[in-house]
C-alpha cells in the first residue's frame, strides 16, 4: 500500500502571516492538529502543529503584565513558531516507510509531495485506520492470536486449513514472537466456530495465546 492511496487531500494549508490565535481557531474548525505552511506561491516552507501554536509566547514576556503579554501574543504569527525543517514523503512512499519516519522522528504527520508540489498529508490517524482494516477490527468473527514457528510454509499451512474448514480470513497481522524462532500471528476469521478453529489449529501452532468471538462494529 502506498501513501497516495490513504493520504488526505486536498490538503489544508496556512500561510506564515496568520496570527497564532487565528490559526488555533481554524484548527478547531477544520478538526486537524497540524498545517503545512505555504508561501504566496504555494511552496511548502514549514509545518505548524497545535502544540506549537498553544505554546507560543513572546520572548520578552518575563517582566510584562498579563495585559501586555496578551497583546504581544496576539501579534505572534505562524512564521515565528512553525518548524522550518519539514520531513516529507512522496505519493509513491510505502505506508510502512511513512510510519517508520513518523515513529523515528516522533511526529504525527507528513506532507506528501509530487516534485515540489504539496498534494496531501499522511497522518497517524490514517495509519490507525489502516491498522484496523489489516486486523479486521470492524468485522465479526473469531479473533485468534497464536505463537507459531517461524518456518517456510507455516502461514500457508494455517491459511489452507482455514480454507478447508470453510473459513474466511478478514484480517491478518504478524510480529516477532516470544523467541527469535517464533512469530506471533493474529487472524480474524469468519464462518467458523471458535471451538472448531481452536481444535483445528492447536496441533499446528506452538500455543494459542488468545481466542475470542468478536461481533464487529460499524
Amino acid at each position: 500500500m502506498l501513501v497516495s492511496e490513504r493520504m488526505a487531500h486536498p490538503v489544508l494549508t496556512i500561510t506564515p502571516d496568520v496570527p497564532v490565535q487565528d490559526a488555533l481557531t481554524r484548527m478547531k474548525l477544520d478538526n486537524v492538529r497540524r498545517y503545512p505552511v505555504v508561501d504566496k506561491s504555494g511552496k511548502l516552507i514549514g509545518i505548524v502543529t497545535d502544540s506549537d501554536l498553544m505554546n507560543a509566547r513572546p520572548s520578552e514576556a518575563t517582566t510584562l503584565s498579563v495585559w501586555e503579554i496578551s497583546a504581544l501574543v496576539a501579534k505572534i504569527t505562524v512564521e515565528r513558531v512553525m518548524s522550518r525543517k519539514v520531513i516529507t514523503v512522496t505519493e509513491n512512499t510505502t505506508i510502512e516507510e511513512a510510519a517508520r519516519l513518523m515513529a523515528d522522528s516522533e511526529i504525527g504527520g507528513l506532507p506528501v509531495m509530487r516534485g515540489d508540489k504539496l498534494v496531501g498529508m499522511i497522518t497517524e490517524t490514517n495509519l490507525f485506520h489502516i491498522f484496523l482494516e489489516m486486523l479486521g477490527a470492524r468485522t465479526a468473527g473469531v479473533r485468534i492470536t497464536m505463537e507459531v514457528t517461524d518456518a517456510p510454509g507455516k502461514l500457508a499451512q494455517i491459511t489452507t486449513l482455514i480454507n478447508d474448514l470453510g473459513g474466511n480470513i478478514h484480517g491478518l497481522g504478524a510480529i516477532q514472537g516470544e523467541s527469535t524462532d517464533t512469530s506471533t500471528l493474529t487472524l480474524k476469521v469468519a464462518d467458523i466456530s471458535l471451538e472448531a478453529i481452536q481444535k483445528a489449529l492447536e496441533p499446528l501452532v506452538v500455543k494459542i495465546l488468545d481466542i475470542r468471538e468478536e461481533k464487529g462494529t460499524v
